[in-house]
């Protein structure tokens, strides 16, 4: 399971970043001070960590420095001046989410950070539990094995197409823009006028014609996609 340190002195903020992460299925460990942040850090392994910026003790512009040595940095901060977001951005932060945020999209921005790291890594899909099988109506996803079945009948896919489902699926509920698709599926910055998601979804739904499901898939003009 991935450990994930969050240093934000609001507690309230804190614990609600703690329980919805373990939620979903990730071990959190809790800071309120830039000073418990910096001793955590140096005692315990963690796969990625919550920075808020105006911390007591230590600052968290100063902490990005520390921690983006070894491990990925999102920061999550009330500054929402450009300024701020290109400093702790040059100094090593792989992400900057201004408050208040969305916790689906923080979700969604830390499980781009893990699988880019897991890539860099080797390690693979580590962040996913032991065979998992995701189900959605008729479709059931295997991401051990990159396996997919529609209305009980093989569906064959390339890698980034299993991805872009597996973001669907795991989020049934949730609008992906074209942004936030790309940067799960291929760990990249997003060009706004790059056409690659909509091929895929594309070439998907083509697959999935057959079994009657590529309706299942529905485009949110303007917004993104979603299941329906």
């Amino acid at each position: 399971m991935k450990r994930i340190l969050i240093v934000e002195d609001d507690a309230e903020n804190n614990q609600m970043l703690r329980e919805y992460l373990e939620g979903h299925g990730y071990v959190c460990t809790q800071a309120f001070s830039g000073s418990e942040g910096k001793l955590l850090f140096s005692m315990e392994e963690f796969d990625l960590i919550l920075l808020d910026l105006m911390l007591p003790g230590i600052s968290g512009e100063e902490l990005v420095g520390i921690f983006s040595q070894k491990t990925p940095v999102i920061v999550l901060s009330a500054k929402s001046g450009l300024d701020s977001k290109v400093d702790v951005l040059s100094a090593g932060a792989e992400d900057y989410l201004c408050k208040p945020f969305d916790l689906q999209e923080l979700l969604v921005r830390i499980q781009v950070q893990l699988r880019r790291k897991d890539r860099e890594s080797g390690s693979g899909r580590d962040s996913e539990p032991e065979n998992t099988v995701y189900q959605y109506r008729q479709w059931k996803l295997n991401p051990d094995t990159l396996e997919m079945t529609a209305a009980g009948e093989p569906v064959t896919l390339t890698k980034h197409e299993f991805l872009i489902l597996e973001l669907l699926i795991r989020n049934p509920r949730r609008i992906f823009s074209k942004q936030m698709i790309y940067e799960y599926v291929w760990g990249e910055e997003y060009l706004a006028e790059d056409k690659t998601i909509h091929v895929h979804m594309s070439n998907i739904r083509a697959k999935l014609k057959a079994s009657g499901t590529d309706s299942y898939i529905q485009t949110v003009w303007g917004m993104g996609f979603k299941l329906t």
